[in-house]
Protein backbone atom coordinates (compact mmCIF):
# COMPACT_ATOMS: atom_id res chain seq x y z
CA UNK A 1 0.00 0.00 0.00
CA UNK A 2 1.55 3.42 -1.21
CA UNK A 3 2.14 6.31 1.44
CA UNK A 4 0.55 9.23 0.98
CA UNK A 5 3.23 12.21 0.82
CA UNK A 6 3.24 15.24 3.41
CA UNK A 7 1.02 17.09 1.34
CA UNK A 8 0.03 21.06 2.30
CA UNK A 9 -3.69 20.25 2.42
CA UNK A 10 -3.88 18.53 6.01
CA UNK A 11 -1.68 20.88 7.73
CA UNK A 12 -3.72 24.01 6.37
CA UNK A 13 -6.80 22.72 7.47
CA UNK A 14 -5.43 22.10 11.09
CA UNK A 15 -4.08 25.99 11.25
CA UNK A 16 -7.26 27.27 10.13
CA UNK A 17 -9.64 24.95 12.88
CA UNK A 18 -6.90 26.16 15.58
CA UNK A 19 -7.40 29.59 14.35
CA UNK A 20 -11.14 29.22 14.26
CA UNK A 21 -11.08 27.22 17.75
CA UNK A 22 -8.76 30.29 19.49
CA UNK A 23 -11.00 32.62 17.99
CA UNK A 24 -14.28 31.52 19.10
CA UNK A 25 -12.81 30.38 22.55
CA UNK A 26 -11.27 34.42 22.98
CA UNK A 27 -13.84 36.34 24.90
CA UNK A 28 -12.92 39.75 23.29
CA UNK A 29 -13.08 38.46 19.77
CA UNK A 30 -16.61 37.27 20.69
CA UNK A 31 -17.61 40.59 22.43
CA UNK A 32 -16.00 42.68 19.69
CA UNK A 33 -18.16 40.78 16.89
CA UNK A 34 -21.01 40.90 18.81
CA UNK A 35 -20.33 44.64 19.30
CA UNK A 36 -20.25 45.08 15.39
CA UNK A 37 -22.83 43.17 14.67
CA UNK A 38 -25.23 45.65 17.03
CA UNK A 39 -23.91 48.83 15.96
CA UNK A 40 -24.84 47.91 12.49
CA UNK A 41 -28.71 46.42 13.78
CA UNK A 42 -29.05 49.49 16.00
CA UNK A 43 -27.70 52.25 13.84
CA UNK A 44 -31.00 53.29 12.79
CA UNK A 45 -33.34 52.86 15.75
CA UNK A 46 -30.20 54.68 17.65
CA UNK A 47 -29.74 57.43 15.00
CA UNK A 48 -26.14 56.93 15.76
CA UNK A 49 -25.34 59.38 12.83
CA UNK A 50 -27.63 62.10 13.69
CA UNK A 51 -25.93 61.66 17.48
CA UNK A 52 -22.57 62.18 15.91
CA UNK A 53 -23.62 64.93 13.86
CA UNK A 54 -24.93 66.45 16.95
CA UNK A 55 -21.85 65.53 18.64
CA UNK A 56 -19.80 67.32 16.44
CA UNK A 57 -21.91 70.66 16.49
CA UNK A 58 -21.54 70.03 20.63
CA UNK A 59 -17.73 70.64 20.08
CA UNK A 60 -17.69 73.61 17.45
CA UNK A 61 -19.76 75.51 20.37
CA UNK A 62 -17.54 74.90 22.91
CA UNK A 63 -15.19 77.81 24.05
CA UNK A 64 -11.53 77.91 24.35
CA UNK A 65 -12.59 78.54 28.20
CA UNK A 66 -14.10 75.31 28.26
CA UNK A 67 -10.23 73.58 27.16
CA UNK A 68 -8.70 75.68 29.46
CA UNK A 69 -10.95 74.14 32.27
CA UNK A 70 -10.92 70.42 30.66
CA UNK A 71 -6.95 70.32 30.31
CA UNK A 72 -6.09 72.14 33.52
CA UNK A 73 -7.85 69.56 35.50
CA UNK A 74 -6.48 66.78 33.37
CA UNK A 75 -3.31 68.57 34.12
CA UNK A 76 -3.96 68.21 38.21
CA UNK A 77 -5.17 64.75 37.89
CA UNK A 78 -2.60 63.47 36.24
CA UNK A 79 -0.10 64.99 38.75
CA UNK A 80 -1.67 64.11 41.50
CA UNK A 81 -1.16 60.16 40.28
CA UNK A 82 2.14 61.21 39.54
CA UNK A 83 3.06 62.11 42.99
CA UNK A 84 1.11 59.17 44.44
CA UNK A 85 3.15 56.94 42.07
CA UNK A 86 6.27 58.15 42.41
CA UNK A 87 5.00 57.50 46.34
CA UNK A 88 4.26 54.17 46.07
CA UNK A 89 7.45 53.41 44.16
CA UNK A 90 10.07 54.99 46.35
CA UNK A 91 8.28 52.75 49.92
CA UNK A 92 7.57 49.15 47.87
CA UNK A 93 9.80 49.28 45.05
CA UNK A 94 6.74 48.41 42.54
CA UNK A 95 4.27 50.68 40.87
CA UNK A 96 0.90 50.92 42.03
CA UNK A 97 -1.40 50.54 39.20
CA UNK A 98 1.17 47.67 37.67
CA UNK A 99 0.63 45.79 41.09
CA UNK A 100 -3.36 45.89 40.78
CA UNK A 101 -3.47 44.88 36.89
CA UNK A 102 -1.19 42.30 37.43
CA UNK A 103 -3.27 41.01 40.42
CA UNK A 104 -6.54 41.94 40.21
CA UNK A 105 -7.56 43.01 36.48
CA UNK A 106 -5.10 40.29 34.96
CA UNK A 107 -7.33 37.19 36.10
CA UNK A 108 -10.39 39.13 34.99
CA UNK A 109 -9.41 39.82 31.52
CA UNK A 110 -8.37 35.50 31.03
CA UNK A 111 -4.78 35.63 32.36
CA UNK A 112 -2.93 32.50 33.40
CA UNK A 113 -3.47 31.58 36.62
CA UNK A 114 0.06 30.92 38.80
CA UNK A 115 -1.71 27.82 40.70
CA UNK A 116 -2.71 26.33 36.63
CA UNK A 117 -1.23 22.94 36.14
CA UNK A 118 0.76 24.26 33.56
CA UNK A 119 3.15 26.08 35.66
CA UNK A 120 3.61 23.12 37.87
CA UNK A 121 6.79 21.38 35.92
CA UNK A 122 8.43 25.80 35.99
CA UNK A 123 7.55 26.42 39.86
CA UNK A 124 9.65 22.80 40.92
CA UNK A 125 11.85 23.89 38.69
CA UNK A 126 12.38 26.91 40.48
CA UNK A 127 12.36 25.78 44.03
CA UNK A 128 16.00 25.43 44.40
CA UNK A 129 16.73 28.68 42.91
CA UNK A 130 14.32 29.66 45.71
CA UNK A 131 15.78 27.96 48.35
CA UNK A 132 18.80 29.33 47.62
CA UNK A 133 17.51 33.06 48.04
CA UNK A 134 16.17 32.23 51.56
CA UNK A 135 19.35 30.91 52.57
CA UNK A 136 21.10 34.36 51.04
CA UNK A 137 18.97 36.37 52.92
CA UNK A 138 19.40 35.18 56.04
CA UNK A 139 20.69 37.50 58.80
CA UNK A 140 23.56 36.94 60.23
CA UNK A 141 25.63 38.06 63.42
CA UNK A 142 28.39 40.81 62.58
CA UNK A 143 31.66 39.33 63.78
CA UNK A 144 32.95 43.35 64.31
CA UNK A 145 29.94 45.12 65.80
CA UNK A 146 30.67 47.60 68.21
CA UNK A 147 29.91 48.18 71.74
CA UNK A 148 26.58 49.68 72.32
CA UNK A 149 27.69 51.97 75.64
CA UNK A 150 30.48 52.85 74.38
CA UNK A 151 30.07 53.90 70.99
CA UNK A 152 26.74 53.53 69.94
CA UNK A 153 25.28 55.32 72.65
CA UNK A 154 28.17 57.90 72.22
CA UNK A 155 26.83 58.62 68.71
CA UNK A 156 23.07 58.88 69.78
CA UNK A 157 24.35 62.13 72.47
CA UNK A 158 26.35 63.55 70.09
CA UNK A 159 23.79 63.45 66.97
CA UNK A 160 20.37 62.30 68.73
CA UNK A 161 20.18 59.88 66.11
CA UNK A 162 19.86 55.90 66.70
CA UNK A 163 22.07 54.53 64.84
CA UNK A 164 20.69 50.47 65.58
CA UNK A 165 17.01 49.50 64.69
CA UNK A 166 14.38 47.83 66.83
CA UNK A 167 14.58 45.30 64.55
CA UNK A 168 18.45 44.83 64.81
CA UNK A 169 18.42 45.08 68.79
CA UNK A 170 15.79 42.29 69.26
CA UNK A 171 18.15 39.82 66.95
CA UNK A 172 20.75 40.48 69.04
CA UNK A 173 18.08 40.20 72.57
CA UNK A 174 17.85 36.40 70.59
CA UNK A 175 20.93 36.06 70.47
CA UNK A 176 21.87 36.48 73.75
CA UNK A 177 19.11 34.37 75.17
CA UNK A 178 21.09 31.68 72.90
CA UNK A 179 24.06 32.00 74.20
CA UNK A 180 23.70 32.79 77.25
CA UNK A 181 21.18 30.95 78.70
CA UNK A 182 20.30 27.57 78.94
CA UNK A 183 16.64 25.76 79.59
CA UNK A 184 18.34 23.59 82.28
CA UNK A 185 19.51 26.72 84.67
CA UNK A 186 17.02 25.62 87.13
CA UNK A 187 18.36 22.09 87.35
CA UNK A 188 22.14 22.71 87.95
CA UNK A 189 23.98 20.13 90.02
CA UNK A 190 23.65 19.76 93.90
CA UNK A 191 26.67 21.40 94.82
CA UNK A 192 26.17 24.43 93.72
CA UNK A 193 25.11 27.05 95.82
CA UNK A 194 21.28 28.63 95.82
CA UNK A 195 22.91 31.71 94.69
CA UNK A 196 24.25 30.69 91.65
CA UNK A 197 20.45 29.35 90.90
CA UNK A 198 19.05 32.79 91.70
CA UNK A 199 22.14 34.94 89.95
CA UNK A 200 21.12 32.36 86.52
CA UNK A 201 17.41 32.95 86.93
CA UNK A 202 17.91 36.94 87.04
CA UNK A 203 20.27 36.99 83.57
CA UNK A 204 17.33 35.00 81.95
CA UNK A 205 14.90 37.84 82.93
CA UNK A 206 17.49 40.47 82.04
CA UNK A 207 18.42 39.36 78.82
CA UNK A 208 14.73 39.30 77.91
CA UNK A 209 14.01 42.98 79.33
CA UNK A 210 13.67 45.69 76.30
CA UNK A 211 14.59 48.90 78.46
CA UNK A 212 18.23 49.13 78.48
CA UNK A 213 18.18 50.30 82.58
CA UNK A 214 16.28 47.33 83.40
CA UNK A 215 18.62 45.02 81.95
CA UNK A 216 21.31 47.41 83.58
CA UNK A 217 19.71 47.12 87.13
CA UNK A 218 19.03 43.39 86.49
CA UNK A 219 22.54 42.59 86.13
CA UNK A 220 23.81 44.61 89.22
CA UNK A 221 21.38 42.48 91.19
CA UNK A 222 23.00 39.29 89.94
CA UNK A 223 26.21 40.62 90.73
CA UNK A 224 25.07 41.46 94.09
CA UNK A 225 24.16 37.66 94.60
CA UNK A 226 27.19 35.88 93.17
CA UNK A 227 29.81 36.47 90.80
CA UNK A 228 28.19 35.86 87.69
CA UNK A 229 29.57 35.92 83.80
CA UNK A 230 27.23 37.42 81.77
CA UNK A 231 25.64 39.80 83.93
CA UNK A 232 29.61 41.39 83.46
CA UNK A 233 29.30 40.67 79.86
CA UNK A 234 26.01 42.84 79.78
CA UNK A 235 27.47 45.65 81.90
CA UNK A 236 30.56 45.69 79.38
CA UNK A 237 28.10 46.03 76.51
CA UNK A 238 25.84 48.36 78.05
CA UNK A 239 26.83 50.16 80.86
CA UNK A 240 30.66 51.16 80.08
CA UNK A 241 30.70 54.37 78.03
CA UNK A 242 34.54 53.52 77.14
CA UNK A 243 36.72 50.75 75.51
CA UNK A 244 39.21 50.62 78.66
CA UNK A 245 35.88 49.89 81.43
CA UNK A 246 34.52 47.75 78.82
CA UNK A 247 37.66 45.78 78.95
CA UNK A 248 37.64 45.98 82.78
CA UNK A 249 33.97 44.21 83.38
CA UNK A 250 35.39 41.62 80.26
CA UNK A 251 38.82 40.85 82.64
CA UNK A 252 35.98 39.95 85.75
CA UNK A 253 33.49 37.89 82.96
CA UNK A 254 36.66 35.82 81.77
CA UNK A 255 37.95 35.04 85.70
CA UNK A 256 34.22 33.87 86.69
CA UNK A 257 33.76 32.42 83.11
CA UNK A 258 36.85 30.34 83.32
CA UNK A 259 35.87 28.60 86.62
CA UNK A 260 31.92 27.84 85.41
CA UNK A 261 33.30 26.19 82.36
CA UNK A 262 35.96 24.07 84.07
CA UNK A 263 33.41 23.21 86.32
CA UNK A 264 30.99 22.23 83.67
CA UNK A 265 33.78 20.53 82.05
CA UNK A 266 34.08 17.82 84.22
CA UNK A 267 30.31 16.87 84.28
CA UNK A 268 29.49 17.40 80.92
CA UNK A 269 29.48 13.60 80.52
CA UNK A 270 26.83 12.69 83.14
CA UNK A 271 24.20 14.04 81.47
CA UNK A 272 21.97 16.33 78.73
CA UNK A 273 21.42 18.67 81.17
CA UNK A 274 25.08 18.94 82.10
CA UNK A 275 26.34 19.22 78.40
CA UNK A 276 23.26 21.73 78.14
CA UNK A 277 24.95 23.93 80.48
CA UNK A 278 28.70 23.12 79.23
CA UNK A 279 27.45 24.72 75.80
CA UNK A 280 26.09 26.99 77.65
CA UNK A 281 29.43 28.11 79.10
CA UNK A 282 31.77 27.50 76.25
CA UNK A 283 29.58 29.71 73.87
CA UNK A 284 30.31 32.85 77.38
CA UNK A 285 33.80 31.87 77.46
CA UNK A 286 34.60 32.21 73.70
CA UNK A 287 32.57 35.08 73.85
CA UNK A 288 34.33 37.15 76.61
CA UNK A 289 37.84 36.05 74.89
CA UNK A 290 36.82 37.31 71.40
CA UNK A 291 35.33 40.64 73.12
CA UNK A 292 38.78 41.28 74.98
CA UNK A 293 40.77 40.92 71.46
CA UNK A 294 38.56 43.29 69.81
CA UNK A 295 38.91 45.65 73.11
CA UNK A 296 42.84 45.32 72.67
CA UNK A 297 42.83 45.80 68.63
CA UNK A 298 40.55 49.11 69.17
CA UNK A 299 43.11 50.38 72.33
CA UNK A 300 46.11 49.76 69.73
CA UNK A 301 47.52 46.55 71.03
CA UNK A 302 47.01 45.02 67.51
CA UNK A 303 50.12 42.21 68.51
CA UNK A 304 48.34 40.94 71.57
CA UNK A 305 44.69 40.96 69.45
CA UNK A 306 46.16 38.66 66.88
CA UNK A 307 47.88 36.44 69.17
CA UNK A 308 44.55 36.08 71.28
CA UNK A 309 42.52 35.67 68.41
CA UNK A 310 44.84 32.95 67.06
CA UNK A 311 44.66 31.07 70.46
CA UNK A 312 41.52 30.99 70.37
CA UNK A 313 40.61 29.38 67.32
CA UNK A 314 43.07 27.15 67.91
CA UNK A 315 41.26 26.41 71.37
CA UNK A 316 37.76 26.03 69.81
CA UNK A 317 38.52 25.35 65.97
CA UNK A 318 34.71 24.11 65.41
CA UNK A 319 32.90 27.17 66.84
CA UNK A 320 32.64 29.13 63.56
CA UNK A 321 29.56 30.79 64.18
CA UNK A 322 31.38 33.80 65.68
CA UNK A 323 33.51 33.96 62.53
CA UNK A 324 36.74 34.88 64.73
CA UNK A 325 38.46 34.65 61.44
CA UNK A 326 37.67 37.71 59.98
CA UNK A 327 38.18 39.66 63.17
CA UNK A 328 41.42 38.01 62.39
CA UNK A 329 41.48 39.36 58.96
CA UNK A 330 41.19 43.24 59.41
CA UNK A 331 43.89 42.37 62.68
CA UNK A 332 46.25 40.92 60.16
CA UNK A 333 45.79 43.78 57.47
CA UNK A 334 46.62 46.72 59.99
CA UNK A 335 49.76 45.59 60.90
CA UNK A 336 50.30 44.82 56.94
CA UNK A 337 50.89 41.20 57.47
CA UNK A 338 50.30 40.12 54.27
CA UNK A 339 51.77 37.12 53.89
CA UNK A 340 49.41 35.77 56.96
CA UNK A 341 46.24 37.31 55.35
CA UNK A 342 46.62 35.08 52.79
CA UNK A 343 47.60 32.17 54.71
CA UNK A 344 44.40 32.51 56.51
CA UNK A 345 41.99 33.37 52.96
CA UNK A 346 43.75 29.98 51.90
CA UNK A 347 41.89 27.95 54.65
CA UNK A 348 38.66 29.73 54.58
CA UNK A 349 38.52 30.98 50.89
CA UNK A 350 37.07 27.64 50.30
CA UNK A 351 34.11 26.95 47.68
CA UNK A 352 32.95 24.60 50.22
CA UNK A 353 32.71 27.36 53.14
CA UNK A 354 30.06 30.43 53.47
CA UNK A 355 31.57 33.82 51.34
CA UNK A 356 31.36 37.01 53.11
CA UNK A 357 32.37 40.28 51.68
CA UNK A 358 35.24 40.50 53.96
CA UNK A 359 36.83 37.03 52.45
CA UNK A 360 36.05 38.35 48.79
CA UNK A 361 37.36 41.68 48.71
CA UNK A 362 40.21 40.80 51.25
CA UNK A 363 40.97 38.81 48.37
CA UNK A 364 40.93 41.09 45.97
CA UNK A 365 43.05 43.53 47.79
CA UNK A 366 46.31 41.34 48.32
CA UNK A 367 45.50 40.63 44.02
CA UNK A 368 45.25 44.26 43.55
CA UNK A 369 48.06 44.89 45.94
CA UNK A 370 50.74 42.81 43.26
CA UNK A 371 49.92 45.47 40.79
CA UNK A 372 48.23 48.68 41.52
CA UNK A 373 51.77 50.39 42.30
CA UNK A 374 52.24 50.30 38.43
CA UNK A 375 48.88 50.04 36.56
CA UNK A 376 48.00 52.52 34.43
CA UNK A 377 44.24 52.39 32.76
CA UNK A 378 45.62 53.95 29.79
CA UNK A 379 48.96 52.13 29.60
CA UNK A 380 46.61 48.64 29.69
CA UNK A 381 44.58 49.66 26.74
CA UNK A 382 47.32 50.22 25.02
CA UNK A 383 49.28 47.45 25.93
CA UNK A 384 46.60 45.11 27.03
CA UNK A 385 46.27 43.39 30.88
CA UNK A 386 49.68 41.30 31.77
CA UNK A 387 48.30 38.12 33.88
CA UNK A 388 48.53 39.49 37.51
CA UNK A 389 46.67 42.26 36.00
CA UNK A 390 43.84 39.99 34.87
CA UNK A 391 43.47 38.16 37.79
CA UNK A 392 43.47 41.04 39.58
CA UNK A 393 40.41 42.62 37.94
CA UNK A 394 39.17 38.95 38.06
CA UNK A 395 39.25 39.32 41.92
CA UNK A 396 37.75 42.52 42.16
CA UNK A 397 34.75 41.83 39.38
CA UNK A 398 34.16 38.34 42.25
CA UNK A 399 34.19 40.05 44.57
CA UNK A 400 31.67 43.07 43.33
CA UNK A 401 29.46 40.38 41.94
CA UNK A 402 29.18 39.17 45.40
CA UNK A 403 28.42 42.60 46.80
CA UNK A 404 27.68 45.31 44.45
CA UNK A 405 27.02 47.67 46.89
CA UNK A 406 30.83 47.78 48.86
CA UNK A 407 32.24 49.74 45.58
CA UNK A 408 30.44 53.17 46.78
CA UNK A 409 31.94 52.94 50.13
CA UNK A 410 35.27 52.30 49.49
CA UNK A 411 35.46 54.94 46.53
CA UNK A 412 33.68 57.38 49.03
CA UNK A 413 30.87 58.15 46.53
CA UNK A 414 28.64 57.06 49.43
CA UNK A 415 28.63 58.58 52.96
CA UNK A 416 29.41 55.52 56.22
CA UNK A 417 27.11 54.94 59.26
CA UNK A 418 27.65 53.02 62.04
CA UNK A 419 27.19 49.34 61.00
CA UNK A 420 24.45 47.47 62.72
CA UNK A 421 25.03 44.22 64.91
CA UNK A 422 23.43 42.38 62.00
CA UNK A 423 24.31 42.08 58.88
CA UNK A 424 22.82 40.53 55.45
CA UNK A 425 24.98 38.93 53.33
CA UNK A 426 25.61 40.07 49.99
CA UNK A 427 23.49 43.16 51.11
CA UNK A 428 23.87 47.11 52.25
CA UNK A 429 24.03 46.10 55.94
CA UNK A 430 27.42 43.71 54.90
CA UNK A 431 28.68 46.17 52.69
CA UNK A 432 28.64 48.82 55.56
CA UNK A 433 30.20 46.87 57.99
CA UNK A 434 33.00 46.09 55.62
CA UNK A 435 33.37 49.29 54.79
CA UNK A 436 33.38 50.91 58.06
CA UNK A 437 36.86 48.97 59.23
CA UNK A 438 38.59 47.72 56.04
CA UNK A 439 38.65 51.60 53.92
CA UNK A 440 41.67 52.60 55.48
CA UNK A 441 43.08 49.52 54.34
CA UNK A 442 42.83 50.06 50.98
CA UNK A 443 43.69 53.26 50.89
CA UNK A 444 46.93 52.05 52.87
CA UNK A 445 47.45 49.92 49.29
CA UNK A 446 48.86 52.55 46.76
CA UNK A 447 46.90 52.22 43.44
CA UNK A 448 44.03 49.66 44.73
CA UNK A 449 40.98 52.28 44.72
CA UNK A 450 41.85 53.11 40.75
CA UNK A 451 41.51 49.37 39.97
CA UNK A 452 38.29 48.99 41.80
CA UNK A 453 37.29 52.59 40.36
CA UNK A 454 36.53 50.88 37.03
CA UNK A 455 33.33 49.26 39.24
CA UNK A 456 31.90 52.56 40.54
CA UNK A 457 28.60 52.25 37.34
CA UNK A 458 27.68 50.23 40.08
CA UNK A 459 24.46 49.55 40.85
CA UNK A 460 23.78 48.80 37.69
CA UNK A 461 23.63 44.88 36.59
CA UNK A 462 27.13 43.59 35.49
CA UNK A 463 27.88 42.12 32.24
CA UNK A 464 29.66 39.40 32.84
CA UNK A 465 28.17 36.18 34.49
CA UNK A 466 27.53 35.04 37.37
CA UNK A 467 30.10 33.37 39.68
CA UNK A 468 27.81 32.88 42.66
CA UNK A 469 24.37 31.85 42.48
CA UNK A 470 22.06 35.23 41.19
CA UNK A 471 21.69 38.10 43.56
CA UNK A 472 18.51 37.60 45.61
CA UNK A 473 15.78 39.67 45.63
CA UNK A 474 14.72 39.80 49.30
CA UNK A 475 18.07 41.93 50.38
CA UNK A 476 16.00 45.61 49.52
CA UNK A 477 13.37 44.43 52.79
CA UNK A 478 15.52 42.66 55.17
CA UNK A 479 18.65 46.09 54.61
CA UNK A 480 15.62 48.60 55.62
CA UNK A 481 14.89 46.69 58.95
CA UNK A 482 18.44 46.30 59.55
CA UNK A 483 19.75 50.02 59.01
CA UNK A 484 18.58 53.14 60.58
CA UNK A 485 15.58 55.37 58.69
CA UNK A 486 18.14 58.16 58.29
CA UNK A 487 20.50 55.92 55.50
CA UNK A 488 19.61 55.58 52.11
CA UNK A 489 19.48 52.09 51.42
CA UNK A 490 21.52 51.00 48.33
CA UNK A 491 19.43 48.65 46.12
CA UNK A 492 21.34 46.31 43.45
CA UNK A 493 20.41 45.94 40.53
CA UNK A 494 18.93 49.50 40.02
CA UNK A 495 15.23 49.58 39.44
CA UNK A 496 14.38 51.56 36.35
CA UNK A 497 11.38 54.05 36.92
CA UNK A 498 8.12 51.89 35.90
CA UNK A 499 5.83 51.99 32.46
CA UNK A 500 3.08 54.04 34.34
CA UNK A 501 5.10 56.71 36.38
CA UNK A 502 6.85 57.57 32.85
CA UNK A 503 3.50 57.80 31.42
CA UNK A 504 1.83 59.90 33.97
CA UNK A 505 4.95 61.91 33.86
CA UNK A 506 4.21 62.66 30.46
CA UNK A 507 0.24 63.05 29.88
CA UNK A 508 1.27 65.59 32.81
CA UNK A 509 3.18 67.42 31.41
CA UNK A 510 1.88 67.61 27.94
CA UNK A 511 -1.88 68.72 29.32
CA UNK A 512 0.11 71.41 31.40
CA UNK A 513 1.37 72.66 27.93
CA UNK A 514 -1.83 72.52 26.10
CA UNK A 515 -3.60 74.36 29.51
CA UNK A 516 -1.12 76.86 29.13
CA UNK A 517 -1.30 77.32 25.03
CA UNK A 518 -4.87 77.10 25.10
CA UNK A 519 -4.96 79.99 27.60
CA UNK A 520 -2.45 81.98 25.75
CA UNK A 521 -3.58 81.41 22.22
CA UNK A 522 -6.78 80.20 22.43
CA UNK A 523 -8.37 80.83 18.99
CA UNK A 524 -5.37 78.65 17.31
CA UNK A 525 -6.04 76.35 19.62
CA UNK A 526 -9.53 75.70 18.73
CA UNK A 527 -8.81 75.00 15.54
CA UNK A 528 -6.38 72.67 16.12
CA UNK A 529 -8.75 70.90 18.61
CA UNK A 530 -11.45 70.68 15.86
CA UNK A 531 -9.06 69.40 12.98
CA UNK A 532 -8.06 66.82 15.58
CA UNK A 533 -11.26 65.76 16.85
CA UNK A 534 -12.35 65.69 13.32
CA UNK A 535 -9.38 63.51 12.57
CA UNK A 536 -10.39 61.25 15.56
CA UNK A 537 -13.58 60.62 14.08
CA UNK A 538 -13.19 59.95 10.47
CA UNK A 539 -12.10 56.48 10.67
CA UNK A 540 -15.20 56.17 12.70
CA UNK A 541 -17.22 57.65 10.28
CA UNK A 542 -16.17 55.64 7.68
CA UNK A 543 -16.33 52.41 9.01
CA UNK A 544 -20.30 53.20 10.03
CA UNK A 545 -20.87 54.52 5.90
CA UNK A 546 -19.54 51.13 5.19
CA UNK A 547 -21.71 49.62 7.58
CA UNK A 548 -24.84 51.16 6.51
CA UNK A 549 -24.30 50.15 2.65
CA UNK A 550 -23.57 46.69 3.17
CA UNK A 551 -26.34 45.83 5.73
CA UNK A 552 -30.06 46.57 4.61
CA UNK A 553 -32.06 49.60 6.16
CA UNK A 554 -34.65 47.06 6.94
CA UNK A 555 -32.94 44.53 8.87
CA UNK A 556 -34.12 45.64 11.78
CA UNK A 557 -37.85 45.59 10.98
CA UNK A 558 -37.18 41.98 9.76
CA UNK A 559 -35.35 40.75 13.14
CA UNK A 560 -38.48 43.03 15.16
CA UNK A 561 -41.02 40.75 12.63
CA UNK A 562 -39.18 37.87 14.51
Amino acid sequence: MAEAGPGPGPGWLEQLKSCFAWSGTSPWTLWLFALLCLAGVLRLPLRISDNLSTVSMFLNTLTPKFYVALTGTSSLISGLILIFEWWYFRKYGTSFIEQVSVSHLRPLLGGVDNNSPNNSNTSNGDSDSNRQSVSECKVWRNPLNLFRGAEYNRYTWVTGREPLTYYDMNLSAQDHQTFFTCDTDHLRPADASKQMNSCQEVMQKAWRERNPQARISAAHEALELNECATAYILLAEEEATTIVEAEKLFKQALKAGEGCYRRSQQLQHHGAQYEAQHRRDTNVLVYIKRRLAMCARKLGRTREAVKMMRDLMKEFPLLSMFNIHENLLEALLELQAYADVQAVLAKYDDISLPKSATICYTAALLKARAVSDKFSPEAASRRGLSTAEMNAVEAIHRAVEFNPHVPKYLLEMKSLILPPEHILKRGDSEAIAYAFFHLQHWKRVEGALNLLHSFRMIPYPLEKGHLFYPYPICTETADRELLPSFHEVSVYPKKELPFFILFTAGLCSFTAMLALLTHQFPELMGVFAKAFLSTLFAPLNFVMEKVESILPSSLWHQLTRI
